[in-house]
């Protein structure tokens, strides 16, 4: 375990995106913590959610058609 606070925790991700029939729940409740030196691989089928999982810790979703619900991320990574 690490004493030091993260570079990256994502706290209760939750990602969803609205199509013309419904609304489809990609991520639900993600949490994660990222420390400095740490590594870490999303591995799971296609279509369970790894890439907007990414994504959506980037902040690289589309609004609309993808909205953010709840959850919160935290970064110590500097942007330029």
């Amino acid at each position: 375990m690490h004493s030091q606070d993260p570079l990256l925790a994502i706290q209760n991700l939750s990602t969803f995106f609205h199509t013309e029939e419904n609304i489809v729940r990609s991520v639900r409740n993600v949490d994660l913590n990222i420390n400095s030196g740490e590594t870490l691989a999303l591995v799971g089928e296609s279509g369970c959610g790894k890439s907007v999982t990414a994504l959506s810790a980037m902040r690289l979703i589309p609004i609309p058609p993808g909205k953010f619900e709840n959850g919160r991320i935290f970064s110590k990574v500097k942007t330029s």
